[in-house]
């Protein structure tokens, strides 16, 4: 899912909770000990052979009834002797800086609320498949301009207002109008309209193929018009948990929501606590003391410490697009020379290996998860030779290097910064870094264009428009990417389609805008007991009404 940041997640990152539980062999519940018995000390003074029998009988109903009694409590836990938990605690590394998912950039708050709290016209799964949300089918013109989508019924928000028609027409037309983030993705989008309670038509100025996917995500989010509530610290939606409370300094508290209309995300858990964890090394071990149940994502090389016997470790291909991009408006960068010969100078090999050799390599603009993708690794190969030889021409030795200031979150850590310094200086490039803060970033850097070299993941997935729009921070502009691009959305034919995405990302590669230091395979963990986590894309995409824990 996309976002105009960019950037996954928009946590003030060094914020964290940090803290260690006590840990306690004894046992935790109070009842079996106190039940210990000991002896009186008495002496025995012989009874008689009736008190003796009186005595056998009593202990033999005793143990009668203890039997029936335990068998009983057995079976109202559970028949197979394994009894649900009813909360689930999850580690995530970044938190949204506030709930207000109409204005608030970042994909951390997609990633917890849509589907969770907030439902969409359409939603998607871990394949990163379009399927059906609040609509239950739809219809397309053959001119691919008028999309029909059929409601669910008897559908309602967490406060028990109806959800309709009118609300996803209205939902969808406030984000034109007001303009809430990612209305751009929808450009082409002219109106909606409800046509019965039911029934709700969407007409387009231009076919768009990336229409139904985008209306998985905000464009497609249907929100009470008639609910009145702080959007910034509450949250009134549709889906199956409802927000308990909020600190995106510490953790987030989900409650099964008591109004959920659908039947087939009921949730199997009533409670889902989201703790933000930044540190990689606190995240563990909070796993590992059982202050979480999951990390999502976890560190691949600290998962290696992970007791395979008691936690399930997994990676997948997910949306996340590592990207070095280059200021493509300043006067040092706008010489291709340049930007090909940092391409070559990058050890990626080297880079993915350093981080548990999880992550694969990733030479262009496109995921493997999503439409266009081709393996363009082949276009800029490790080459430190022809990337000094570009250099000289541009201008630059080792003895007279380029100075260039490499800008970039603290969140990521300084390894990757550090591992670029030392590469592009082998080329005569004197790299500085300069950490900053996630919200310095988002201000410098993406609002404001203000950098040379930047770093970030990009998690969302059918993002391409953003090299076809030179105002969004890369500056990129090419008129033969942005013909291309257009010719892929107006495709009614989905290989078409493929095809004109393949093209463009190809050039965008080729002129070297940017360099994509890896494909993030998003590694997570979990204790045995939890069934239901989504081990792929859990980035972006989070359902957690399937999520429980046997105890």
């Amino acid at each position: 899912m996309s976002s105009p940041t960019g950037a996954h997640g928009e946590a003030d990152a060094t914020k964290q909770e940090n803290e260690q539980q006590p840990q306690s062999t004894a046992s935790t519940d109070a009842t079996l000990n106190a039940r210990a018995k000991s002896s009186n000390g008495a002496k025995s003074q012989g009874p008689k052979k009736w008190l003796i029998a009186l005595i056998a009988i009593i202990a033999a109903v005793a143990v009668i009834v203890a039997i029936a009694v335990t068998r009983g409590k057995n079976d109202d836990a559970n028949t197979s002797g394994v009894t649900k938990a009813d909360t689930v605690t999850i580690g995530l590394k970044l938190a949204p800086v506030s709930l207000d998912i109409r204005h608030q950039s970042g994909s951390a708050i997609e990633q917890v609320l849509i589907g969770n709290v907030y439902e969409a016209l359409l939603s998607r799964d871990s394949d990163n498949k379009v399927q059906p949300g609040l609509a239950k089918s739809w219809d397309i013109s053959k001119d691919g301009k008028t999309y029909t989508f059929h409601l669910n019924q008897n559908m309602t928000f967490s406060n028990g207002d109806k959800l309709d028609a009118d609300d996803v027409a209205w939902s969808i037309n406030q984000l034109k109008e007001k303009q809430y983030y990612n209305a751009n993705q929808v450009a082409s989008l002219d109106k909606a309209e409800a046509v019965d309670a039911n029934t709700v038509k969407l007409t387009l100025s231009t076919p768009d193929s990336n229409l139904l996917w985008y209306l998985t995500g905000r464009p497609g989010l249907v929100f009470d018009k008639n609910a009145k509530y702080n959007a910034k610290t509450e949250a009134v939606g549709s889906g199956p948990y409802t927000v308990e409370s909020f600190d995106s300094a510490s953790k987030m508290v989900l409650k099964a929501n008591a109004k959920y209309w659908g039947t087939a995300h009921k949730p199997a858990t009533q409670n889902v606590v989201i703790r933000f964890l930044t540190d990689d090394n606190a995240a563990v071990n909070a796993l590992k003391s059982g202050d979480v149940d999951v990390l999502s994502p976890v560190n691949a090389t600290l998962a290696k410490s992970l007791d395979a016997s008691t936690y399930t470790v997994s990676a997948a291909d997910g949306s996340d697009k590592f990207v070095l991009a280059f200021n493509c408006t300043n006067a040092k960068l706008k010489d291709k020379r340049v930007r090909q010969a940092i391409r070559y100078a990058i050890n990626h090999k080297e880079i993915i290996a350093s981080r548990g050799n999880v992550d694969y390599a990733l030479g262009g603009p496109v995921p493997s998860v999503d439409p266009g993708y081709e393996d363009l690794t082949g276009l800029y190969p490790y080459n430190v030779d022809k990337a000094k030889e570009l250099m000289k021409e541009a201008g630059y030795t080792t003895d007279k290097p380029l100075r260039l200031t490499l800008t970039y979150a603290n969140t990521y850590g300084t390894e990757l910064g550090d591992q670029l310094k030392s590469q592009l200086a082998k080329i005569g490039i004197d790299l500085k870094i300069d950490y900053v803060e996630f919200s310095t970033w988002l201000q410098n850097v993406h609002a404001n264009g203000d950098y040379e070299l930047s770093l970030v993941d990009h998690a969302e997935s059918h993002d391409f428009y953003k090299w076809t729009t030179p105002e969004y921070y890369y500056h990129y502009d090419n008129r033969n990417v942005q013909a291309l691009y257009a010719k892929a959305l107006a495709a009614t034919d989905e290989k078409e389609s493929d095809e004109y995405l393949k093209q463009a990302a190809k050039t965008v590669s080729e002129d070297a805008p940017a360099d994509w230091l890896f494909g993030y395979r998003v590694t997570v963990a979990y204790n045995k007991g939890i069934k239901g986590f989504p081990d792929k894309l859990s980035q972006t995409v989070l359902p957690l009404w399937q999520i429980s824990k046997a105890e």
